[in-house]
C-alpha cells in the first residue's frame, strides 16, 4: 500500500528556518548536493517511527507543506490520479540516482508528490 515517506516545508529564508527547526526539535539538516536549493531533514534515528523530509525555497509549485507518497509505478499512479478527478501539477521528472517524481493535486486542491524509487534512474 502506498505510504507517505517524505515531507517538504516551503521556506522564504532557509538559514532562519534551519535555525528554528534545529533549536525547536533538534533536527539534523544538511544541504542536498543536487542542483536545487534543497536541505534534507532527518527527524530521528532510522528505525524509529516517523518520516524525514526537506526544506525548499517557497515557489509557485511549493506554497504549502507537501507530502510525498511512495508508489510502485509513477505512470500508473498518475493515471489513477487523473481517473479519480485529480490533476498533474508538475509532470514526471527524473531525480538521478533516486527515482521518478511528480506533483499532483487531489479533488480538493491539495498538492502532493508521488515518487517511484529507482536508484538506477538517470537523465
Amino acid at each position: 500500500m502506498p505510504r507517505v515517506v517524505h515531507f517538504e516545508l516551503p521556506v522564504d529564508d532557509p538559514d532562519r528556518a534551519i535555525a528554528f527547526y534545529r533549536a525547536v526539535f533538534g533536527w539534523k539538516i544538511e544541504k542536498w548536493e543536487g542542483p536545487d536549493d534543497y536541505w534534507l531533514v532527518m527527524t530521528g534515528a532510522a528505525g524509529e517511527p516517523g518520516i524525514d523530509g526537506a526544506l525548499a525555497r517557497r515557489s509557485a509549485e511549493l506554497k504549502s507543506t507537501q507530502n510525498t507518497i511512495d508508489v510502485l509505478s509513477l505512470d500508473e499512479a498518475i493515471a489513477k490520479v487523473i481517473e479519480g478527478g485529480g490533476t498533474v501539477v508538475a509532470p514526471r521528472t527524473t531525480i538521478p540516482g533516486v527515482g521518478y517524481f511528480a506533483y499532483c493535486s487531489d479533488t480538493e486542491g491539495n498538492i502532493f508528490g508521488m515518487m517511484e524509487s529507482d536508484e538506477s534512474a538517470s537523465l
